[in-house]
């Protein structure tokens, strides 16, 4: 396959330009567009483009890559297969990644640090929603959309979704790994595949490494033993705040069941986050001498490796063991995928000559076998008889006066609003203490929001609640438009980008036990959503949580020169509202109401030229001007949370041939 070169055309709609990077699956360059547009794109591997069955994958997986689209995950914007080139072209992310934040400014202050692994578990939660597991989370596939001195919060980019999808298929089964060594989940290591809780794992690892500048069992050894490590070894204590190493140790657990998902330490970080302000960087750490092992390391769940051979793989070949050892790649930070040995199995009676067996049948294995099962099987009966005895005593109820609690998180909106819910029921009161927090991605939320607070039971009447923290009213359905039993109005709420928020209410509820207080907290939350998302519902209520998307409308055809008309049209889940717009452009008065509450108004708000020059744009980002005659053209817009937006396409002409 012919190599791509600068200059050289990439499919119909692009040209190289530099090389900025290569990797295990391939190499990546800056390429334009032909409508000006700088992008990058990853070309693959001759040896994976050879691959007849990857080609078909690489097309298969073209609209789920397409379609993950979130504000903190590098845009895939076309997918070219062009002969034996197979190219992801993406978002030219200019601000360099967190590899060259870790080399040059080593370990961050504990508010960055977890500030920034927020924003990664933010994407992760997104992409896992959708079926999207990345499976190579490392400093050098998070982007930075500004350099690290000048960053803001929003500005991380997680890069190389789905990569792993379209080159692993293959190699991720118990014939192979993908992955880098130090950042591998033990799952990884043990079974020879993970999921989306080996994507928290690594999280985990790289939120350690933000810390205290190195990962957690980098050290001495080759890079399988490097890999081991995180199957055998505890990660070293590092000197952090008691709740930040807590939430470290949950994320590097060797069992993927006691980890939270992406969406849960996501809530979990963003509430220690305000804590830590303040809090000095620690010094960079070493790597110990010696790795404590883990107790019973051998209950982790097995299928790739026997747990002699996984040992004999880590000691090889310093120890000069004779193992032939996975070749892991070059070093323990570098994204490998490699085939690994396939082990055969042999069967042990294929091992020894037969042999007569002389044993007498009541002291042999099947007799004592069978004996056991009948012993167990006359203790069942006899347990069971007593169980379902009319006079056995009832199974106790959970005892009275027990405290409870609980948590849920809801998936984020297209707004970038996110909404957690704890619950705590304390006996003495006699009352559940409902925290509920609204925390924002990309851009500032504010207005009202609604939040349905329901009886403990199904026909149980509306309770009465005592809101702390913000302006509660009932929800009125002749105001707002949403038909729903116990509603609530919360107003005067403001949540900062990148921050959060808390409402609490005190709530005359008396739940018999955990069941019942899940259940409660449960229905609350899909009562809101259902409510919020209801395409029957008209007007511009509750536009935070109810938003869906926004259309860019521009007149079929523009005169020049003049101001471009633009159009921003609220969609709901019954589709879009041209009579309520969030915003005309060019603007006379002031911003609408909807606008302020998903953007924060006009600073959040910007158009850009998509024709290549055709547009001008003034220094606000908020007028254009069609300055050239084209058949052709598109503007683009950001609006908040929206960072994408695109018109249809429109042309422009002169005055004399308006006419015509």
């Amino acid at each position: 396959m012919q190599m791509a070169q600068t200059g050289q055309a990439l499919g119909a709609s692009y040209r190289f330009g530099e090389r900025v990077g290569s990797g295990a699956v391939g190499e990546v360059w800056t390429v334009t567009s032909t409508d000006g547009r700088t992008l990058a794109a990853k070309v693959l591997r001759p040896e994976h483009a050879d691959d007849p069955s990857l080609v078909e994958r690489f097309v298969r997986e073209r609209s789920v890559l397409l379609g993950l689209q979130d504000s903190h995950i590098v845009t895939v914007r076309d997918m070219v297969v062009e002969g034996e080139r197979l190219a992801i072209v993406m978002d030219f992310i200019a601000g360099g990644s967190l590899r060259d934040v870790v080399k040059e400014a080593g370990p961050l202050a504990p508010e960055d640090a977890v500030n920034v692994a927020a924003e990664i578990f933010d994407a992760l939660a997104f992409a896992h929603s959708r079926g999207v597991t990345h499976r190579d989370i490392k400093p050098d596939n998070v982007l930075l959309a500004r350099p690290w001195s000048e960053r803001e919060t929003g500005d991380i980019r997680v890069s190389d979704f789905g990569i792993s999808d379209v080159v692993g298929e293959k190699i991720r089964q118990t014939t192979g790994l993908i992955g880098t060594p130090q950042y591998m989940p033990p799952e990884l290591i043990s079974q020879g595949r993970s999921g989306p809780l080996g994507d928290v794992y690594s999280t985990g690892v790289l939120l350690y490494e933000l810390l205290s500048g190195r990962t957690p069992f980098a050290g001495p050894g080759t890079d399988f033993s490097v890999a081991y490590r995180h199957v055998s070894s505890r990660p070293p204590r590092i000197p952090v705040d008691e709740a930040l190493w807590g939430i470290l140790d949950q994320l590097l657990s060797k069992d993927p069941a006691q980890r939270p998902t992406a969406g849960e330490a996501v809530s979990m970080l963003r509430r220690l986050a305000p804590k830590l302000a303040g809090t000095a960087p620690i010094a960079r750490v070493e790597a110990p001498e010696d790795f404590d092992d883990v107790e019973r390391h051998a209950t982790v769940v097995r299928g790739a490796f026997t747990d002699d051979e996984l040992a004999a793989f880590a000691a090889a070949p310093a120890a000069g063991v004779d193992a032939v050892v996975p070749d892991l790649g070059q070093a323990g930070s570098a994204t490998i995928a490699r085939p690994m040995p396939r082990r055969e199995v042999q069967s042990r009676m294929d091992d020894r000559p037969e042999e007569k067996d002389t044993t007498p049948f009541w002291r042999t294995r099947k007799a004592l076998l069978l004996a056991a099962g009948a012993v167990l099987l006359i203790v069942a009966m006899v347990v069971g008889f007593i169980l379902l005895s009319p006079t056995s005593p009832q199974a106790a109820p959970t005892p009275a006066g027990q405290q409870l609690s609980t948590q849920l998180q809801d998936p984020a909106t297209p707004t970038g609003l996110t909404i957690s819910r704890s619950a705590a029921y304390e006996p003495s009161s006699g009352q559940v203490r409902l925290t509920v927090s609204y925390s924002a991605q990309k851009a500032p939320l504010s207005g009202e929001f609604l939040e349905v607070i329901p009886g403990l039971a199904e026909n149980d009447a509306c309770p009465a609640v005592t809101w702390d923290g913000a302006t509660a009213s009932r929800n009125q359905v002749s105001i707002t438009g949403l038909d729903v039993e116990c509603g609530w109005k919360l107003s005067g709420m403001e949540i900062p980008a990148g921050g959060s928020i808390q409402a609490t209410a005190k709530v005359p509820v008396a739940p018999t036990d955990q069941k019942s207080l899940d259940a409660w907290l449960r229905s609350g939350s899909e009562a809101t959503k259902a409510a919020t998302q209801d395409p029957a519902v008209k007007g511009t209520a509750y536009p935070v949580q109810r938003l869906k998307g926004v259309e860019v409308r521009t007149p079929a055809r523009v005169v020049t020169p003049s101001p471009l008309k633009i159009t921003l049209v609220p969609v709901w889940a019954g589709g879009a509202d041209e009579l309520n717009p969030l915003y005309v452009s060019p603007s006379s008065g002031k911003p609408s109401q909807m606008l302020a509450a998903v953007t924060g108004g006009e600073k959040g708000l910007r158009f850009a030229d998509g024709c290549g020059g055709a547009l001008a744009v003034d220094s606000s980002g908020l007028t254009v001007t069609a300055l050239q005659i084209t058949p052709q053209c598109t503007v683009r817009a950001s609006v908040g949370n929206f960072t994408e937006l695109q018109s249809a396409p429109f042309g422009i002409t002169s005055r004399e041939n308006a006419g015509d």
